[in-house]
């Protein structure tokens, strides 16, 4: 039974065209679902889903071309050359040439369902359909996520802490100092990397937070909030960069030590798909819906398909930072 409030606030919305653009429901011939619940259930799902996504809130967004292959084009437009000729009298210079470089990237599809029968939607509680949707698009954010974030891993800028030379080599003792994210800025800075909203960005685990803390001139993002604009997730800031936590921060296990992965990023460093259009898909099938493959009405699913690639465009537009902590957690 769906709730009155429910079903008024859908009404409210049910012309919404910011609604209808994200995901699209599929049923079967089976009992539908009404046009109403099919928006709701697919904000559900979408809603659900980007809070998870802190790894593409930094890059380039490209749309996902329809009927146009599996490969997706970025593009990136570099600096022009000093002019250190002086000009002469009357005489109009050569022009120059704007410069375009296009890197692709292809297209790969996942997804994941739940099967659910017509005994556990009659004796549950809960609002069977309502509370899959939450938990798949949890586990389609969190794979949209890793996406991007096994891209920017195997980026080539790399620093490593306490003054280690490689991954093999940090130990538990070496964990991210105040000095590693200083060297990080600097970095960026010396290869003109622009910065996002005045600010480079740091993507850290809470472990790794946990060591920061201790710096006197960490400023929490609560001190800030109501005059600058936050980042999803952000939670304070250092030395000109902004910290936004996710426990999705890669880290990897090296021979039992938990190494993590701290991105500094710039403007522009990478990009990433977006999840509108057919980016994310929610699927519906109701029961009966398989026809004689269900022919007592027994099984339901609930299912998400996502489209999605990651690409770097400037591996000097961000630094990862590699280094332990002090209350490491298992590798992800």
């Amino acid at each position: 039974m769906v709730n009155v409030n429910v079903l008024k606030k859908l009404h409210t919305h049910m012309f919404d065209a910011a609604l209808n653009t994200n995901v699209t429901t599929q049923t079967g011939s089976g009992q539908d679902l009404s046009p109403e619940m099919k928006t709701y259930y697919d904000m559900t799902l979408i809603r659900t889903a980007e809070p998870y996504l802190v790894h593409d809130q930094f890059g380039q967004k490209r749309p996902i071309p329809a009927r146009s292959g599996k490969t997706i084009e970025f593009r990136r437009f570099p600096s022009l050359p000093k002019q250190m000729t002086p000009l002469t009298e009357g005489v109009t210079p050569d022009g120059q040439k704007l410069s375009v470089t296009s890197m692709t990237a292809t297209l790969s599809q996942y997804g994941g369902y739940i099967v659910s029968s017509d005994m556990l939607e009659l004796t549950a509680i809960d609002n069977v359909l309502l509370e899959t949707t939450k938990i798949l698009a949890s586990q389609a954010g969190r794979t949209s996520d890793a996406i991007t974030r096994e891209v920017l891993a195997g980026g080539t800028n790399v620093r490593y802490a306490g003054g280690k030379t490689s991954r093999s080599n940090i130990t538990a003792s070496d964990v991210l100092k105040v000095a590693d994210i200083k060297k990080a800025v600097r970095d960026l800075k010396a290869k003109n990397a622009e910065k996002i909203n005045g600010y480079y960005v740091a993507i850290v685990h809470p472990d790794t937070v946990f060591d920061l803390w201790n710096d006197s001139e960490w400023v929490e993002a609560s001190k800030y909030a109501g005059s600058e604009q936050i980042f999803k997730g952000e939670i304070g800031k250092l030395y000109g960069v902004r910290f936004v936590e996710s426990t999705e921060a890669k880290i990897w296990d090296v021979s039992g030590v938990s190494v993590y992965g701290t991105l500094i990023l710039g403007a522009n460093a990478y990009g990433v798909t977006t999840l509108g259009g057919k980016g994310i898909e929610h699927i519906v099938k109701q029961k009966g819906s398989a026809g004689t493959g269900d022919p007592l009405d027994q099984r339901s699913s609930v299912g998400w398909k996502l489209l999605k690639t990651a690409k770097i465009l400037v591996d000097e537009y961000m630094v990862r930072i590699e280094h332990s902590a002090s209350l490491p957690s298992a590798a992800n």
